[in-house]
């Protein structure tokens, strides 16, 4: 079991180290900060700069932390915050299938985070190195992770983006 989340961990989180990469700077194909200003404009965020900000960073920092196995909880967190935030405003009017657009890699991006959070890092991350493992991992802190991005990503999908009059709604 070890090995297998060790595995599972490494790979998914660098996989939003990349994703968090291209944002933040522009790397793997990115389109930088200011190209992802402009997308998250797009979306209707009423400050698209920090928003791009927010999500480089989130991915970034939470795929490293979910690969390094270290504050699992909070990678979790700003993970799922990240996942849930992208099928909302861009993949779920495009259906479940990847190749549609859909929201299908998201959702499992999203799940092994939240799996990780119930599971814990394993035997080989910082978190079990430092003793924290038994104290940061459980059901409850995988409701408590799902719950907690559920109200911050509401928050950013009303809160965070303009409304449009009705007219303005696109067909």
């Amino acid at each position: 079991m070890a090995y297998g989340l060790l595995l599972l961990r490494v790979v998914v989180g660098l996989a939003f180290v990349g994703h968090g990469s291209q944002k933040l700077f522009g790397w793997f194909g990115g389109h930088g900060p200011k190209g992802t200003a402009g997308f998250m404009s797009s979306l209707g965020f009423r400050s698209p700069a920090l928003m791009a900000l927010a999500a480089g960073l989130s991915e970034l920092g939470g795929g490293l932390l979910l690969a390094l196995g270290l504050l699992t909880p909070a990678a979790a967190l700003a993970l799922t915050v990240v996942m849930l935030n992208a099928i909302a405003t861009v993949h779920w009017t495009k259906g479940f299938w990847n190749g549609n657009g859909g929201y299908e890699l998201n959702l499992t991006f999203l799940t092994v985070a939240i799996a990780v959070a119930a599971t814990g890092p394993g035997r080989f991350s910082l978190d079990r190195a430092i003793g924290w493992e038994n104290d940061v991992t459980g059901l409850w802190w995988a409701v408590g992770v799902l719950v907690a991005a559920a109200v911050v990503s509401g928050l950013t999908l009303t809160a965070g983006r303009e409304s449009r009059a009705p007219e303005q709604q696109p067909a």
